[in-house]
């Protein structure tokens, strides 16, 4: 079982940065593939970056390619993704999933997720 709590979060302007953690409690953590996904209000959940159990690969969303950065301390049992030249429309609510099903940009590979941070980009 992992428990996964984000924080970071909060309100920023366009252009700025902001930096999200995900700590990880329970066994096993530098076995799974971390991924963010984010949801905005009336729109569906949608994958935003992911990292394999080792840090060595790392997956991003078209739409965040060049200005997020994912990254995990397996010593620590967080990941973190680094936000930056944000836009309005990166609004959302952030969550980070664990899991080890299959392609880490799909929400069904996951199985454990947190309960979100919301992040919202004033223009």
């Amino acid at each position: 079982q992992v428990q996964l709590v984000e924080s970071g979060g909060g309100l920023v302007q366009a252009g700025g940065s902001v930096r999200l953690s995900c700590a990880a409690s329970g066994r096993f953590f530098s076995s799974y593939g971390m991924g963010w996904f984010r949801q905005a209000p009336g729109k569906e959940r949608e994958f935003v970056a992911a990292i394999s159990f080792s840090g060595g690969v790392t997956y991003y969303a078209e739409s965040v390619k060049g200005r997020f950065t994912i990254s995990r301390d397996n010593a620590k049992n967080t990941v973190y993704l680094q936000m930056n030249s944000l836009k309005p429309e990166d609004t959302a609510v952030y969550y980070c999933a664990a899991g080890n099903r299959g392609p880490l940009f799909t929400t069904t590979s996951y199985d454990y997720w947190g309960q979100g941070t919301q992040v919202t980009v004033s223009s």
